[in-house]
């Protein structure tokens, strides 16, 4: 019986420091949540990035997610892309919601490319390899 109340609250002392160890993927009326992917829909996991809210930098989720509140300045690092300005080996990045819509007219500044907004209807965008852009959301 001490071996079982031993194992028991181990496992509440372990849920408790993580917070019961999942992320149920709500994160409240406030937050708005979009998703990082290519051309094809497929997600860019673990693109580090930066928003006003935040004191430190984060990563998107494997599938792309990253949430931010409204009105946010929020900056990606795009470290290790190639880019999608003049050149045929194209990194293409979007911005999409949750059914793949693309978000455009969002503005934007890389510190290599330049000014710009999203495109419509696909959310792309341009920037430079190994860019860093603020998205105005």
């Amino acid at each position: 019986m001490k071996k079982f109340l031993m194992f028991v609250a181990s496992l509440f002392t372990a849920m408790t420091i993580n917070g019961c160890g999942g992320d149920d993927g709500y994160y409240g009326d406030d937050l708005i949540t979009l998703y990082l992917v290519d051309e094809y829909g497929y997600s860019y996991g673990n693109v580090p990035y930066l928003c006003d809210s935040m004191t430190r930098w984060g990563a998107t989720q494997n599938n792309g997610e990253f949430s931010f509140y409204s009105g946010e300045n929020c900056t990606f690092d795009f470290y290790g892309f190639n880019g999608n300005y003049g050149d045929s080996t194209s990194d293409i990045v979007r911005i999409v919601d949750y059914y793949d819509n693309g978000k455009g007219g969002i503005g934007y500044t890389c510190n290599s490319f330049g000014v710009g907004n999203t495109y419509y209807p696909d959310g792309s965008f341009d920037y430079n390899a190994n860019d860093e852009c603020e998205f105005y959301l």
